[in-house]
């Protein structure tokens, strides 16, 4: 296999208090983080600095069930944090390079809506924006939204694809230099670059054009996060990034290549699309001072709070009468995250672990790559992921905020740096020119 001439892109995926359920309860943590502006301009601006891709966020659009007592215990429940478009517009004024993905469910947004709001971020960050398309899997999202029932995942996915084709065609209303805004003749644009849909599809009609000039990257970043089968079919004809999960190097070769062989069906090189699967890290100068730090977040698990992440991760089935220290019982298949149950159970049999030792194994990454080490074990890590082709780049996963994320830039980026594998400086200024990806 030839040596990889590209480097190491990075995302910075901020959760408010960091990714690991216990975290909000650690003497570190800020608690009321998600409602802290200054909070979030603190971590993107290290991110910055630190010469980051992209800034991520996630999002979800109602509770993560009806049991308060369980709710009432856990941050990981989409309560008190800001909307994120909202929150990245105003770090789009106070930064100038990085990144700035947001997750927004086909689900339930109208498409005009969403092309008009990431095509206006697109324009206020100068070139920055990326759209996380997810379909939504919480059925309770769709509560909010006059939804009774959940939509079947095929139907969810195929709903999507069409979701997809509507936005970017809507961001292509206007050729690049359509404004003229000639004071003396008196035209404002030129009619000649004004490109209506006029679609009528199986679930959407729209008009257009977008109200909205050409963004400054052609499009915005489209970014994909499922890797079921209809996930990765979506993610080949649609995605410029995709953020996925695999818990071993095998596995992450192997979804590379069967994602990156998917491109040529719908006419797409293989570089067009940059897998960046999420990475958990726990830092420590020593072993010993990393696996003290793990150990003092897993120590703040609630079992309730245990018990009802792995429910959600499994398909969402009720395990309560099932023996915490019992094996996973047989599942249905879920019509939620398919990819997610899958991977999980997949971990529970592969180690034989009980639910007790299922939700501690997957209670700081919820499914993704797990790494507790000092710079270099995880470095070398990372370093064999990436030149294996199991990977493009990482999504980071801090355990704790803010203390985990700086962990990050002030003990492993140096050593990425000095193996050549992450840039020093950023060569643009759009997300695009980060990425190496072409503008339409």
């Amino acid at each position: 296999m030839t040596k990889r001439k590209d480097q190491i892109h990075l995302g910075a995926f901020l959760y408010p208090t960091g990714h690991h359920i216990a975290a909000w309860r650690h003497p570190d943590a800020l608690a009321d983080a998600g409602v802290r502006f200054d909070h979030y301009v603190e971590m993107v601006k290290l991110a910055e600095a630190a010469k980051f891709d992209l800034l991520f966020f996630a999002d979800g659009a109602g509770t993560r069930g009806d049991d308060v007592d369980f709710l009432s215990r856990t941050a990981h429940s989409y309560n008190a944090q800001f909307e994120p478009i909202t929150l990245l517009s105003a770090l789009a004024a106070l930064t100038t390079h990085i990144g700035l993905v947001a997750t927004v469910s086909t689900s339930f947004n109208e498409p005009y809506n969403v092309a008009r709001k990431f095509a206006s971020l697109d324009h206020i960050s100068g070139g920055r924006a990326g759209w996380n398309l997810v379909t939504s899997s919480n059925p309770y999202e769709g509560l909010n939204f006059n939804q009774s029932t959940q939509t079947p995942h095929a139907e969810r996915y195929a709903r999507a694809r069409e979701y997809a084709d509507v936005v970017t065609r809507l961001w292509d209303s206007w050729e690049d230099d359509a404004f003229i805004r000639d004071k003396e003749s008196g035209r404002f644009f030129d009619p000649s670059k004004r490109h209506a849909l006029n679609h009528d599809g199986t679930y959407f009609k729209v008009k257009g054009p977008l109200s909205v000039a050409r963004a400054p990257q052609g499009r915005p970043v489209l970014v994909q996060a499922g890797s079921s089968e209809d996930g990765k079919t979506l993610a080949a004809q649609t995605a410029e990034v995709v953020f996925t999960a695999q818990q071993t190097l095998e596995d992450a070769v192997q979804f590379y290549a069967d994602l990156k062989g998917r491109l040529a069906r719908f006419g797409r090189a293989p570089d067009s699309l940059k897998v960046m699967p999420g990475i958990f890290p726990v830092v420590g100068r020593t072993t010993a001072e990393a696996e003290d730090k793990f150990h003092a977040l897993q120590a703040l698990i609630d079992p309730k709070v245990g018990l009802t992440l792995i429910q959600g991760l499994t398909g969402g089935f009720d395990l309560s009468e099932y023996p915490l220290d019992g094996p996973i019982p047989p599942l249905p298949e879920t019509n939620t995250s398919k990819s997610r149950q899958n991977l999980t159970l997949d971990l529970a049999r592969r180690e034989n672990l009980t639910i007790r030792q299922l939700y501690l194994r997957v209670a700081g990454a919820r499914g993704h790559w797990q790494v507790v080490g000092t710079p270099t074990q995880i470095a070398d890590e990372m370093q064999a992921r990436f030149e294996a082709y199991g990977a493009d780049g990482f999504n980071v996963m801090p355990p704790l905020l803010p203390t985990g994320l700086r962990d990050f830039v002030d003990l492993v980026m140096p050593e990425l740096r000095r193996r050549g594998l992450v840039r020093e400086e950023y060569r643009g200024k759009t997300l695009r020119e980060h990425l190496g990806l072409q503008r339409p």
